[in-house]
């Protein structure tokens, strides 16, 4: 199974995943979509999954400085558009499975999925 964690490589969330993932043994890629960017097609794939509320990371800094006319009228198509246009604005770890993504990094979900 090819397993690809996506995120930014100094954010905090993602050095406790890349910490968990690496002490238990997992093999994965880093793919660090604020220098590689991201496709319009992941990110499509994980709001279907997840819902484009959730993949859309409004509490960070990036979002909260954006104008008042970006934020209005969110939908899924609007939110793809600014999580292409500043990745950072993706929650993040996306950690890809193959079959499934987990969202977010909880310890609990890890040890789940590699069960």
């Amino acid at each position: 199974m090819s397993i690809t964690l996506y995120g930014i490589k100094a954010c905090d969330t993602m050095k406790k995943a890349r910490t968990w993932l690496d002490e238990q043994g997992v093999s994965y890629a880093f793919h660090d979509y604020k220098s590689l960017g991201i496709d319009r097609g992941s990110l499509t794939k994980w709001c279907a999954e997840h819902g484009w509320e959730s993949v859309l990371n409004r509490a960070g800094t990036t979002f909260r400085k954006l104008s008042d006319a970006q934020k209005a009228d969110l939908d899924q198509r609007k939110a793809i558009e600014l999580m292409v246009a500043q990745p950072s604005m993706i929650k993040r770890p996306v950690l890809d499975l193959g079959t499934r993504t987990l969202l977010g990094f909880k310890p609990d979900n890890y040890a789940a999925a590699f069960e």
